[in-house]
């Protein structure tokens, strides 16, 4: 087995393959590189990226590369998966929350506090507007109404897993953990599974739970992974579409398993979005995801499913 651990997209990123030949130490080596023009591709901090051209640009309909018509689709299917809950045209409502820059700046800014910030309104999404993107995979060309900027996310950080874990398992197993969306290609060598460790939200170095997974993905959404000050009032990254403003709800953390990072990604938002009643609900009512949910009260729920992948020694 093999390890290789590096930084993208604004967090840790980890893979492994589960290998020790040459070929599959220069896969592994690759890994880096291929996040590396991912992220010059999809994110909203890089200035020259072409999402951030995207945004700029003044035309209609906008010719796109290969990544960003399949992080778009995926972002297309979530809304309509989740009901519009998890979209990516909340751009400007995350710049409205101070969420304006990368939150390594965010963090080194407010260590020195060199930026004042002003508690500005923050409006909610045109709710549905994502409706109105259309796009055709062959030409692989985008049209959207005017003033629609996009913001892809943590459905980005997602389907890089899933790609870097898929491309890595044409040489052997392998698990990519992209900042906590993790994606497998398949089983071990051996043909057993992963243990993925769901870290306790309430007790540092503990686990609310140990999965024992041979393929899918896992993601989990949690209220204090990107939070600053903005103006007297503490915001989260996790925005309810429905009011532009970061979800208040009474889960703190959202671990889902699903078919792939994508997937859980999209899951464990809606359940933190609507909060521990209608978030099980809404979990269980779909039988490809499980889920375990930390509680502001230290309440730990998990789904029916859930209770299968969890290790029980």
């Amino acid at each position: 087995m093999q390890e290789q651990a590096f930084c993208a997209m604004g967090c840790t990123m980890h893979a492994i393959i589960d290998a020790d030949s040459a070929q599959a130490r220069a896969e592994l080596a690759a890994v880096p590189g291929w996040f590396q023009d991912w992220e010059r591709q999809l994110s909203r901090f890089d200035q020259q990226s072409e999402l951030s051209r995207f945004n700029q640009a003044y035309d209609d309909t906008i010719a796109v590369s290969k990544p960003f018509m399949e992080v778009l689709q995926a972002a297309l299917w979530a809304a309509q998966a989740s009901g519009g809950l998890v979209t990516p045209t909340l751009h400007d409502q995350l710049v409205a929350a101070g969420y304006d820059r990368s939150f390594e700046l965010i963090e080194r800014e407010a260590a020195c506090a060199q930026r004042a910030v002003g508690a500005g309104h923050i409006a909610a999404d045109t709710y549905g507007s994502w409706r109105a993107i259309k796009f055709d995979p062959r030409a692989r060309t985008v049209s959207r109404p005017a003033g629609i900027r996009l913001d892809f996310g943590g459905i980005a950080k997602g389907w890089a897993a899933d790609r870097a874990a898929r491309q890595l398992g044409r040489a052997a197993p392998a698990l990519m953990d992209a900042g906590g969306d993790i994606a497998l290609s398949g089983p071990r060598a051996d043909g057993s599974p992963w243990a993925i460790a769901i870290e306790h939200p309430f007790e540092p170095g503990a686990e609310a739970g140990l999965l024992m997974l041979k393929r899918g993905g896992v993601a989990t959404s949690g209220r204090g992974y990107r939070r600053w000050q903005h103006g007297d009032t503490w915001r989260h990254h996790i925005l309810d579409a429905r009011t532009g403003e970061p979800a208040d709800t009474d889960v703190v953390n959202a671990t889902v398993v699903a078919p792939s990072a994508v997937e859980a990604e999209v899951g464990a938002k809606v359940a933190l979005i609507l909060g521990s009643e209608e978030g099980i609900e809404w979990l269980e009512a779909r039988p490809t995801m499980a889920g375990l949910l930390a509680l502001a009260d230290g309440t730990i729920l998990i789904s029916s499913r859930m209770h299968a992948l969890l290790w029980q020694g």
